[in-house]
Parts: structure tokens; C-alpha cells; sequence
């Protein structure tokens, strides 16, 4: 139950930034609930192994580097949908930014209890 709690949030808060970003566009809600998915999925299996492979590059960075990671998976989600648009990579950016931020304020405001 967690876990489709959490898609929707982040569904609902990368529908609304796209009315603060305008490199961000998505067709309607339900595109931006299955980009949250599809995302949410990705980081679970893709992004663990582009973080096992560029450890070197994130040391280097002090962990900076995991940024450009979270914007190629937003880049990489938004692949998957006609509905949805990232205009480049630094809108990929400062919308993984805003998404982390904004889906853990609203989430531990709305359910975050621990099981």
C-alpha cells in the first residue's frame, strides 16, 4: 500500500511541476501517475547499477554525480511515454530535484508511518 502511495504522489507532484518548469510537460494526470511508475521502477532496477558503476566518478564528485543519475532516469522514464516531454537534460535536473523534494515533504506530511 506504501508503495502505490508513494507512485501517487509522485505522480501528482511531477503533474504540478510542470506548472513551475516550463521544460516539463506531461498530457494529463494519468500520464504523470505511470511516469511515476515507470520511474520508480527504473530506479529500483536500473539506477542501482549505474550507481555500482561510476563509484569512482560519484567519490570524485562527493556524491554530486548521483544527480546527473537521478536526471538520466527522468530522462530515461520520460523515454517510455508519448504524452510526456523533458525539454533537455538540465530540465531533467532540476526536475528530479524538485520531484525528490517535493514527494518527501508531501509524503511524510500525508503517510509516511513505518511498517
Amino acid at each position: 500500500m506504501n508503495f502505490i502511495l508513494k507512485v501517487l504522489i509522485t505522480g501528482l507532484i511531477a503533474y504540478l511541476l510542470q506548472n513551475i518548469l516550463s521544460g516539463v510537460h506531461f498530457a494529463d494526470m494519468k500520464t504523470a501517475a505511470l511516469f511515476a511508475l515507470v520511474l520508480a521502477l527504473l530506479n529500483a532496477i536500473v539506477k542501482p547499477i549505474l550507481v555500482i558503476l561510476t563509484i569512482p566518478v560519484t567519490v570524485f564528485t562527493l556524491g554530486l554525480f548521483l544527480l546527473v543519475i537521478n536526471a538520466f532516469m527522468v530522462l530515461l522514464a520520460e523515454s517510455f511515454f508519448q504524452g510526456a516531454r523533458v525539454d533537455g537534460f538540465w530540465w531533467a535536473l532540476a526536475f528530479s530535484i524538485l520531484l525528490s523534494l517535493g514527494s518527501s515533504i508531501l509524503y511524510s506530511l500525508v503517510g509516511g508511518k513505518k511498517e
